[in-house]
């Protein structure tokens, strides 16, 4: 049994066609800020990178206040984020910060909108990521 995916996606849309791509069940965290979304199941959470100072920034908004709710943070079992490049050291750093604040695996990092070979590569990792967590979790 997998897991769902919960993931962020600005008005750009790039993380959401990815996860389309994806063909695996999703729900989007709200853009509006009255609006919310609760995790009642484990969940591989996907988020973008917004650029920013040293990595200050980097993590929306939105998603942090789904983080802020204790419930959606229990069931958060890894993470996966894009990027630009461009960013340089920060690339992805979202990721990196989601990871370490929640202690949980950062399981890939892709750039803007993936390519084929990156929802390839996620697709199959979810799988074997699902199959590998303990039974209690899922």
């Amino acid at each position: 049994m997998m897991g769902e995916i919960v993931y962020f996606s600005s008005r750009s849309e790039n993380t959401h066609r990815f996860v389309s791509r994806l063909g695996l069940p999703a729900r989007r965290i709200p853009i509006g800020a009255g609006e919310g979304l609760d995790a009642a199941s484990p969940y591989v959470l996907i988020l973008p990178t917004y650029s920013g100072e040293g990595g200050k920034g980097a993590v929306p908004k939105q998603v942090i206040r789904f983080l802020n709710d204790a419930a959606n943070r229990q069931h958060i079992r890894g993470v996966i984020a894009a990027g630009n490049s461009n960013f340089g050291a920060t690339f992805g750093i979202a990721g990196d910060i989601i990871s370490q604040k929640c202690q949980v695996p950062y399981l890939y990092r892709f750039e803007l909108m993936g390519t084929d070979e990156d929802v390839a590569n996620v697709r199959h990792g979810l799988e074997r990521f699902w199959t590998r967590q303990p039974s209690k979790h899922r």
